[in-house]
């Protein structure tokens, strides 16, 4: 990675973008985050970027005062500034001035292919690009592998005119390898850490996309979950984070776990940001049938970005809030915080309906914290878990997913096992202190799996249809208030267990920041349920509640990185 970085500095330096005038400022020596603006960002040739909307970044371009290789180069320079402390970037792109250049030529010959043109992004880690980077989720075993092409979403932001800047970091194998790990970190990244605090938790899997964008190291990133991988860390990076239902984004080309959860979100510092996106990535693939499916509602005709509001939208707003389900779990300052945001929205129209419950809590929502294998450890119940259907689905698809790749002797979830054995100082393939502290429980997951090999058998489809129908049948029955349809479900997405549900049932998400924890600096959100396809829901509101909140005295908004801790060196450990 280090190797990236200095040849993409050598290039910013030939191509006479890299200037003293935004050369990173050193941070100072003492630690003192409340009263000094630690790691701040210098302007851009003139340009603010420093929190700079997609809309910001195209005007300056349109106007002249930037272009596409300016904004890498500047957020190359940031990447200097703060790789060292919050490691958000796994690698950089070799080839992004030379993209930047292609877009900005485009740009000069009058062709503009749509609101991302020109502006830098970066990928999870297990999202395939089919260039001169690695796709390895994070781990030694697949580094050196080719993937058979780009996957669809990468593709399609291609095609819409953004610029790949690099991959990001994330939690090694997206979350699957083990139950006991270091959230964050991969054998081949090392450990992500969030610009809010750093030296706890940051989020994950997807955890240098979203502290990435936190921390303006990058203008958006893509994202993947399967439960609950793009929502929390976007709570606890003070981001919007867009977890759209599984199947309106491809697949194709993502390292998988379960075609039956993962989907591909988007990470913005504002809902038009992480929409502006969305409209990018989503829409049917041949290599992904869930993409294909026949009650796909539409997306609207000018795209998701038509449906974005203003607070007045509010006036006829419906919310449910399931407190027992889940806001009993939340903190107090969590509590404090909802209590002011919600004052705020019925002042501006909205009906706020307290008690629309998930059906069946008390049984099926974790009382504890979020816990994938709940049915079997809470109730005794394999047949009524996620993490049943879940390991079956891996060792299947990471099986096919091997097949496809060329220039490596991995191609079975078994060669992994067996690598991160015969690499324990960095793979970490047995429990510590044998192995990696930073996988306390080694790869139990990954045993878990493969000791499935992949059947499908009683107990699989009844988990599955278990997980599914009560998931799905909870949220719609609280969607349904008297007879009435509601416009979302507002839940805490701190509480692990709000996306638990959604996630089981494919149902998208939505989450913007809107508090800070004064205890641990990490930022945490609201978050907004609806059911399938009912992303057009989630837009709408979202954006008319984030306008609310920048148009309002009020500090439940986006607030920036403190870097706290940011001189200490934790070793990586189970948090």
């Amino acid at each position: 990675m280090r190797a990236a970085i200095l040849s993409a500095a050598a290039l910013l330096t030939a191509v006479g973008a890299f200037d003293t005038q935004f050369t990173p400022q050193l941070a100072p020596l003492q630690e003192n985050a409340l009263t000094t603006k630690l790691f701040p960002m210098a302007d851009c040739h003139g340009f603010k970027l420093e929190e700079a909307t997609i809309d910001q970044m195209q005007e300056a371009m349109e106007r002249g005062n930037l272009t596409s290789v300016k904004l890498v180069g500047c957020y190359l320079t940031r990447t200097f500034q703060t790789e060292e402390y919050i490691n958000s970037i796994l690698q950089v792109n070799p080839d992004v001035f030379a993209i930047a250049a292609e877009r900005d030529a485009e740009r000069q010959s009058g062709k503009i292919r749509g609101p991302l043109h020109g502006i830098p992004f970066t990928v999870k880690d297990n999202i395939g690009t089919k260039d001169n980077m690695e796709t390895t989720a994070g781990s030694f075993a697949l580094l050196g592998s080719i993937v058979p092409r780009d996957a669809h979403v990468v593709a399609k932001l291609r095609d819409a005119g953004a610029v790949l800047f690099g991959k990001a970091t994330l939690s090694e194998w997206a979350d699957m390898r083990s139950s006991n790990y270091s959230e964050g970190f991969s054998g081949r990244g090392g450990q992500c850490r969030s610009s809010y605090n750093l030296t706890v938790n940051p989020g994950g899997s997807s955890s240098g996309s979203a502290v990435g964008v936190a921390a303006n190291v990058v203008a958006f990133s893509l994202g993947t979950e399967t439960d609950g991988s793009v929502i929390n860390p976007a709570s606890r990076n003070a981001l919007v984070g867009f977890k759209p239902t599984v199947g309106r984004t491809s697949r194709a080309g993502v390292i998988p776990e379960t075609e039956h959860q993962d989907s591909v979100g988007s990470f913005g510092r504002t809902v038009r940001d992480a929409v502006y996106v969305f409209d990018a990535i989503h829409g049917a693939d041949p290599r992904d049938n869930y993409t294909l499916a026949k009650d796909i509602k539409p997306a609207p005709e000018g795209g998701y970005a038509s449906l974005l509001a203003k607070k007045s939208a509010l006036q006829c707003a419906r919310f449910g809030l399931p407190w027992m389900s889940y806001w009993r779990f939340a903190d107090g300052e969590q509590l404090t915080a909802l209590t002011r945001l919600l004052d705020m929205m019925r002042a501006a129209g909205a009906t706020i309906i307290n008690g629309t419950e998930i059906t069946d809590f008390e049984t099926i929502v974790s009382p504890k914290n979020w816990d994938w294998d709940w049915g079997n450890t809470g109730r005794g119940r394999a047949n009524e878990s996620e993490l049943t259907y879940i390991k079956v689905d891996f060792y299947n698809n990471m099986n096919k997913y091997l097949e496809e790749l060329t220039n490596t002797n991995v191609r079975t979830v078994d060669d992994i096992i067996q690598y991160n054995i015969d690499n324990d100082g960095a793979e970490g393939g047995r429990p510590w202190p044998f192995g990696h502290p930073a996988w306390y429980s080694g790869q139990d997951v990954f045993l878990a799996s493969q000791a499935t090999r992949g059947v499908q058998n009683a107990t699989y489809f009844q988990a599955l249809d278990y997980c599914q129908s009560t998931a799905r049948r909870g949220i719609d029955d609280a969607l349904r208030h008297n007879g009435t349809s509601l416009n979302g479900l507002l839940v805490p997405p701190a509480v692990g267990q709000s996306y638990q549900q959604a996630a089981q049932a494919g149902y998208p998400v939505v989450t913007i920041p809107f508090g800070v924890s004064s205890d641990s600096g990490m930022p945490f959100g609201l978050a907004i349920l609806q059911t399938a396809w009912r992303e057009d829901e989630l837009v709408k509101w979202a954006s008319a509640i984030e306008d609310l909140q920048l148009t309002s005295n009020t500090t439940l908004k986006r607030t920036q990185p403190t870097w706290r801790g940011y001189l200490e060196r934790n070793v990586p450990v189970p948090f």
